[in-house]
């Protein structure tokens, strides 16, 4: 029976040996083996074969996150053989920190980090999550500290890009790349933020009386510039108007004037004959109807002749000349 028990023992310790020389390692993780405490080489995915007794992983640590039933988070850190080679999020617990005009300020913040050389994680720092945390915290109240709120408040793009350049150029001695940083909350104190809302309900009503105002003034501009258009307009139309009405009485003066010459004429041509003057027998119709009229008078009893006789008499001269000539004819 005995002969029996040590060739299965045998064979029972072969089996465990063969399978702790079997590493499988699955895709996006890494292992770091050791062979009597010193480094040896890194596992990748796939297929692993290594000296059990000799060869043994070391283990990273790695950080763990729980949400608890009444709202808050448990952070653990536990020890694994395998290290996560794919992008992790790491959610910060809320901090306080102090801006640049002395205002304490709740912030909570998201990082964003993949692990490049597995080697360095390992070796290079002691407690990695801790590592990345703590230099997250004392980064993000630096930034912080140089900023007032409002800046802070309005500036988060900025914020983001100051701490993962500077939370990367730090941990790349680690063998870790830093790709996002993201601010999830700022939580100024209450009174802090009521004083906040106050100032934003006055910056908006001032700048909807100042926009009111703007429209007022805007109105009253283009009313008084309608009213001096329509007034320019009217006397515009005004002016054309008598224009076009002094040009047709100029013009219809013209005619008359014309016409009356014409007429004139033809009465001179037709009485005295085509050589006469038609002045002459105009000017001697206006003195006989002068004449006229200065003799109608029931009360006239002194007839007064003009001072200059000899245009009167010149006047006849031309009427008794023109029916002279008209007996001739």
């Amino acid at each position: 029976m005995t002969e029996y028990i040590l060739p299965a023992l045998l064979v029972v310790f072969a089996f465990v040996i063969i399978a702790k020389g079997v590493r499988i390692v699955q895709q996006s993780e890494a292992m770091v083996i050791e062979r009597f405490g010193k480094y040896r080489t890194t596992l990748t995915a796939g297929f692993n074969i290594i000296i059990p007794v000799f060869d043994k992983p070391r283990e990273i640590i790695s950080r763990y996150t729980r949400d608890l039933p009444d709202g808050n988070k448990y952070v653990q850190f536990l020890k694994k053989e395998r290290i996560d080679l794919r992008e992790s999020v790491f959610d910060f617990p809320k901090q306080n920190v102090i801006t640049k005009d002395n205002v304490m300020t709740e912030i909570n913040a998201l990082l964003y980090f993949q692990v490049m050389d597995p080697v360095k994680a390992m070796y290079e720092i002691e407690n990695l999550p801790m590592a990345i945390e703590k230099l997250t915290q004392t980064t993000l109240r630096n930034v912080i500290g140089e900023m007032d709120l409002d800046e802070c408040l309005t500036s988060r793009d900025t914020i983001n890009s100051k701490l993962r350049v500077i939370l990367d150029e730090a941990s790349n001695k680690w063998g870790v790349k830093v790709n996002r940083v993201e601010l999830q909350d700022i939580n100024p104190p209450r009174d802090i933020r009521e004083a906040m809302e106050k100032q934003m309900r006055a910056e908006r009503d001032k700048r909807a009386q100042i926009i009111d105002a703007e429209g007022s003034k805007r109105a009253a501009i283009l009313q008084a510039e309608g009213v001096q258009q329509a007034q320019i307009t009217t006397a515009e139309g005004q002016k054309q108007a008598q224009i076009l009405e002094a040009e047709g009485d100029a013009q219809s003066r013209i005619r008359r004037a014309q016409g009356e010459a014409e007429a004139i004429k033809l009465v001179t041509q037709a009485i005295t004959g085509a050589k006469a003057d038609p002045a002459n027998y105009l000017i001697a119709m206006k003195y006989l109807e002068t004449l006229t009229s200065m003799t109608s008078g029931q009360n006239n009893k002194v007839i007064y002749m003009p001072y200059e006789a000899t245009g009167v008499l010149s006047s006849v001269g031309g009427i008794k000349e023109m029916l002279d000539m008209n007996r001739k004819g």
